[in-house]
Order: C-alpha cells, then sequence, then structure tokens
C-alpha cells in the first residue's frame, strides 16, 4: 500500500463510530492517548486522498471515483504527507500512551517508514510493472466484488476511474525504466494486463441496462477509451519493455534485510530465520517419514522402512506414501467445485470441535479475477473494516486452459483432494476467513489497515496444524502427510525467499530444494520460482508467522497450566486484531511493548 496525503475534516458516521467503540481503550492516559488518537483519525481520514484503491477495499467510499496519482508531483507529496506524520508522531511520549496505543503507534511508524523507504530507496515504482497492473485492475474490481452500495452509484465511480485509468498507464510508461525492470516482471505485466479490460467485459458491461441513459453512455465512452488506453500500453509493454527488460530481479542482501524488518516486524533477523528453517526441514521430514511407515504398511510393492532409513531409504518411502494421495484428486475442471465442499466440510468440522469461536460474516468461493492470476493459486480476500456485514471471498484460480495435459497431470498431483481441503483450511476455515473476520471487530481501524503479514499467514499454517491435532477426517494418516507437505512447503518458502534474493540461488538449484527435498510437484515449484522472483520477503511470512504463533500456544500452556484451553487461547489471540506477534505476547502476558 502506498499512502499519500490531503486534509480531511469531518468523519462520516462509520468512522465516528469506530471511534467512540475505542475510547475505551485510552482512558488511562487520556491526554496522550487523545492526542495519538486524533493522529491515527487523521492518517485514516488523509490516507483516501492519496491511495483511493486501498481505501475502497479498506471501506472508505469517500474516493471510489478517484485513481491514485503515481507521477512524480503525486509521489512527492506522499512523501512529504509521510514525512510530516512521521515526525509528528516521534515526538509522542510512547511511554504515556496506552497499552494497545503503544502497539498501533509502533505499526504506524514501521508503515510510515516503510512507504518513505519504499518511495526513495526501494522505488519499485521505477522497476516494477505489476505495481500498475494490479492497481489497476483492483480500482475496477473493488467497486464491482461487494455491494456496499446501489450498483449504478457504483458503476458511476467506475465510470470515473476508467476516465483516469489513461492517465495512470501514461505514469506508468513515463516512470519504468526499461533497463532496470526484470524480464520477468515484463513477461507477468503482459499477462497481466489484458485482464483489465476482461474484467470491463465480463462484470461491467452486463450491467450498462442498470444506468440511466445518460449515465449509461458516458461509462461506454470510458469504456471505449480505456480499452484503447490497454491496448497501448499492451503494444508498450511487449514492443518495448519486455525487449528492454535487463534488470535483475534479485534485490541484494542490504535492500532484502531492510525489506525483510519492515515487512516482518520480527526480531528474528535473516540468519536466524534460514537457520531455523534448515533444522525444521529436517525434523519435519523425520515425521513424514513415520507417517509413511504406517500409510504404507501392508502395502504390496511398497519400499523399505528401516527404523534408522538412509537418505534415499526416507525419501523413496515418503514419495510412495504420497503417491497414494495423490490418486485422489479432482477432475480438470473441479477444482473450484471441491474447494466448496471441503469448505462445507471444515466449517462443520470447526463447529462441532468449538476450538475457536466461528463467525458468521458471509463467505464465497469465486473464480480468481484475472488480473490477480499468476502469484498464487488461491487467496482470501476479506472486505475491509469499515465494509461491515461485506462478503469474503475465497478466490481459487482456474487451471490455464493452455497447459499441456502432462502440466495439468503435474498440478493435480498438487492439488489432489486432500491438498484442496488443506488448501481450504489455509485461505478460508479456521483460516484466513475467520481470523480476519475476528480482526475486523477490533475497534482501532488503524491496527486493521496496517495488519501484521506474519500474523496473518503464520495464523493460517497453524491452523492447518490444529486440524491435525483435533482429528480432522477421523485422524486420516494421508491427511496428516499432505499437512507435513504443506507444512514443509512454508519452512523451504522461507529458505528460497532469502537463498534466491540475496545468495544467488539458481532456478535448478531452487526446484530440487522444492521437489525433491520438499516433494512438490513440478507446477507447483515452477509457479513458486516465479513468485520468488517477483516478490520479496513476503515468502517468509508462513514460517516466521507460523513459528510465532507456535511459541506463542506453548507459552500460554506453560503459564495457564489446567487453565488452559484452545477456545479459551484462540479468541484471546484473535481478540487483537491483527499485530505483530511480538506484540500479541505482550498483551496476553502483560509484557513491555518492545
Amino acid at each position: 500500500m502506498r499512502p499519500s496525503i490531503a486534509r480531511f475534516a469531518v468523519l462520516s458516521a462509520a468512522w465516528l463510530a469506530l471511534a467512540i467503540l475505542a475510547l475505551p481503550a485510552f482512558a488511562a492516559q487520556p491526554a496522550a492517548d487523545a492526542r495519538f488518537e486524533a493522529l491515527s483519525q487523521r492518517f485514516i481520514g488523509e490516507f483516501g486522498r492519496y491511495s483511493p484503491v486501498y481505501a475502497t477495499s479498506l471501506g472508505d467510499h469517500r474516493f471510489d471515483g478517484e485513481l491514485d496519482d503515481l507521477g512524480a508531483d503525486g509521489r512527492a507529496r506522499t512523501l512529504a504527507w509521510n514525512r510530516g506524520l512521521l515526525a509528528e508522531l516521534q515526538a509522542f511520549d510512547r511511554a504515556a500512551l496506552s497499552r494497545a496505543n503503544q502497539v498501533d503507534a509502533a505499526m504506524l511508524e514501521n508503515q510510515l517508514r516503510y512507504a518513505i523507504w519504499s518511495e526513495e530507496t526501494y522505488r519499485d515504482w521505477s522497476w516494477d510493472p505489476l505495481v500498475y497492473t494490479q492497481l489497476t485492475g483492483q480500482a475496477l474490481y473493488g467497486l464491482l466484488a461487494r455491494e456496499f452500495a446501489p450498483l449504478p452509484d457504483r458503476l458511476r465511480s467506475l465510470t470515473s476511474r476508467l476516465e483516469k485509468l489513461p492517465r495512470l498507464l501514461e505514469q506508468a510508461r513515463a516512470n519504468l525504466v526499461p533497463a532496470r525492470v526484470p524480464s520477468i516482471h515484463a513477461e507477468t505485466a503482459v499477462k497481466q494486463n489484458p485482464g483489465v479490460m476482461s474484467l470491463v467485459d465480463g462484470l461491467v458491461v452486463p450491467q450498462l441496462g442498470a444506468l440511466p441513459q445518460a449515465d449509461r453512455e458516458r461509462l461506454e465512452r470510458a469504456i471505449a477509451q480505456a480499452r484503447t488506453a490497454v491496448q497501448e500500453h499492451q503494444r508498450w509493454l511487449e514492443g518495448t519493455l519486455v525487449p528492454g527488460a535487463k534488470g535483475e530481479f534479485r534485490i541484494g542482501a542490504e535492500l532484502y534485510d531492510q525489506k525483510l524488518a519492515f515487512a516482518l516486524m520480527s526480531p528474528l533477523s535473516r540468519e536466524e530465520i534460514r537457520a531455523r528453517a534448515e533444522a525444521e526441514v529436517l525434523r519435519v521430514r523425520n515425521e513424514m517419514y513415520s507417517v509413511a511407515r504406517t500409510v504404507l504398511a501392508g502395502r504390496e510393492g511398497a519400499p523399505p522402512r528401516p527404523d534408522s532409513p538412509t537418505a534415499d531409504e526416507q525419501q523413496a518411502a515418503i514419495g510412495a506414501a504420497l503417491e497414494v494421495a495423490y490418486a485422489d484428486r479432482p477432475a480438470r475442471d473441479g477444482v473450484v467445485d471441491l474447494a466448496r465442499a471441503t469448505l462445507a466440510e471444515t466449517t462443520a468440522f470447526v463447529r462441532q470441535r468449538n476450538f475457536v469461536t466461528v463467525p458468521d460474516e458471509p463467505l464465497d468461493v469465486i473464480l480468481m479475477p484475472e488480473f490477480q492470476r499468476g502469484v498464487a493459486v488461491a487467496y482470501c480476500d476479506p472486505p475491509g473494516p469499515l465494509d461491515k456485514g461485506q462478503r469474503t471471498y475465497y478466490a481459487v484460480s482456474p487451471i490455464p486452459e493452455d497447459w499441456t495435459d502432462a502440466q495439468v497431470d503435474s498440478f493435480l498431483r498438487e492439488y489432489n483432494g486432500r491438498s484442496i481441503a488443506n488448501l481450504t483450511i489455509h485461505e478460508a476455515m479456521p483460516g484466513h476467513y475467520l481470523q480476519l473476520a475476528h480482526s475486523n471487530r477490533y475497534p482501532s481501524v488503524l491496527r486493521a489497515m496496517l495488519y501484521s503479514g506474519p500474523f496473518v499467514e503464520g495464523w493460517a499454517v497453524y491452523t492447518e496444524r490444529v486440524m491435525q491435532e483435533q482429528g480432522f477426517r477421523g485422524g486420516d494418516p494421508l491427511m496428516r502427510l499432505v499437512q507435513l507437505k504443506w507444512y514443509l512447503r512454508a519452512v523451504t518458502n522461507a529458505i528460497i525467499d532469502s537463498a534466491i534474493h540475496v545468495d544467488g540461488m539458481t532456478r535448478d538449484e531452487a526446484m530440487q530444494l522444492m521437489t525433491v527435498t520438499g516433494f512438490q510437484e513440478e507446477r507447483e515449484a515452477a509457479g513458486k520460482w516465479v513468485r520468488a522472483q517477483l516478490t520479496a520477503a513476503q515468502l517468509s511470512t508462513y514460517f516466521v508467522g507460523y513459528l510465532e504463533h507456535a511459541d506463542l500456544r506453548a507459552e500460554a500452556e506453560r503459564r495457564w497450566g489446567k487453565e488452559f484451553s484452545l477456545k479459551r487461547y484462540h479468541d484471546q489471540v484473535l481478540s487483537f486484531g491483527s499485530p505483530p506477534g511480538r506484540f500479541v505476547r505482550a498483551l496476553m502476558f502483560d509484557e513491555p511493548i518492545r
């Protein structure tokens, strides 16, 4: 996200309601907390003027007709705004704030510093075309995905954004320096850019009849202008950017360490994360071997399974057991339907076991929008904290139509029936959907805006383990084996994240780690190689976040003793929103906020 400047004087009813709900947290130190509350409300209120697309996703709809200004002047205003807010924040005596506000202040400072660093040092606006392709897609999709206002009103806002789309694409071409753009980023942008008009043709054109004639004609003109602009941009991407893209996708140790610190807000360093991940690879593979022995017991033709296997014997046994799981897989066009079925299954199980409070916010499984494809197989898209009662979407990418039979087979081996169940646990129930629904109930809108990626991703990985502990699918050993394989994926994610960007890990080396050590199929590993090139620091959030959740639960079990219960623990952890793990620990156990 890229915050921006403006001045905002009057809060809407929704902002006021949330501010009133938050007042009890500030009663202990009214003067200091009132000043911080004023600063945080100003950040929230002004944010949307310069990040209108992200504001829409938060549920602030005052700027739904605007697009982010990523030209030089717009970025300069954003930078000045961030610097001004940071200076004000640094003047606070943090010790005078309530504990809740100490956490929010630390998260706000991290965000402001991150935004300044991104503009001045990382400068992805100058070398990453995906900044623009994803922004254009989200600018339109965010107005259509949820019924937060009558359809005609949303279409009028969309018309306004379409009219501004040519300007944004012109800014992209002016900002991007082809020689600095990595080829993988340019090639992915070529694939994503047409998705913008596919979204318009699929979701907007069929709704034209919802508008009065004058508004419909204006929208039709805007669509025609946008189509011309997107086509022009596509020609530029293909004819200028791709041939000229000579940049290095590896960001190097200095930038990586800086970005990692901002993304994680964790005391763990790159070296510590790598050491813990490599040790965990060995432990998890040993556990997978133990489960594999159970799966293969009595099966004709199974490989040897000695008590103390060699590396080759361990590899063969785990691989053979996974082959049993791979036999149960959906049809090529059945992945999304299976995701829907497993969502009903996991929801019923979580309710029955009652180890966490289940929210009642609506949740739908959908096809992933085309402009979002190419990075992940699935994601959870929750409503913003101000869009109360709106739907969460569990988006699943279909198998690309141009894949060969061999590629499809590889994908469906990876995303077999049990893997789809684990995917649903992670993305929906009791993973992201459940956690983010709880998070949106926390009174601080600021905390919801600045959520911790490791906390969110770590919770989802942690719940995969919890479901197995609770006996999901009757303690099926194959389900446990698949879950361990998924966890091993999170561990290897953290290894390749830094190894690729800092240590120069090659594609062959990364594929070896993922496909052999991690038992991933070729299509999954190939996709992860692309994702690792396109991102930096994000792939570490799963493992680091899981470590924080696992360590926190172990500490709660130790401190609470016989008073410990999973539901008490889970509900308390989720009651703080989505701050970094170290702050959750401090709030739970009354430790200093550092």
